[in-house]
């Protein structure tokens, strides 16, 4: 997962970005020509977010990126990542070097994600 500090983050006005409202539905979106589609997280507390990019990644089939913006912080980033974001933005004041920390403690998990669908013991079987 790529970790962007608040003033990395750029705004474009290209047609290929979207933004969705966390009470947005995705399903409802056109996602043609869309290579990156952003969520925001307005507090911290509202994971919405989470589940619209799970619907995007393994109903949806979205391949492009889904990015976090908003109240995000670091103790999200690993659900984030599993839920199918590729970058979080962090919310200002946030260092973003400490993030790696974070995925650090977590290698690995015995479930699937929306990304990686195998078990962790279907891997280890092949």
């Amino acid at each position: 997962m790529k970790i962007l500090s608040f003033q990395e983050h750029l705004t474009g006005t290209d047609a290929s970005i979207i933004s969705l409202a966390n009470d947005a539905d995705p399903r409802a979106v056109s996602l043609d020509g869309v290579k990156r589609i952003d969520l925001h997280f307005p507090k911290f507390t509202d994971g919405r977010a989470y589940s619209q990019a799970f619907l995007l990644r393994r109903r949806l089939g979205f391949q492009g990126e889904i990015r976090a913006t908003g109240d995000v912080l670091i103790d999200q980033l690993v659900a984030m990542a599993r839920t199918g974001f590729d970058v979080a933005v962090l919310r200002e004041g946030l260092d973003a070097s400490a993030a790696q920390r974070q995925f650090d403690r977590f290698p690995a998990f015995y479930q699937g994600s929306a990304v990686d669908t195998q078990p962790l013991f279907a891997k280890a079987a092949a």
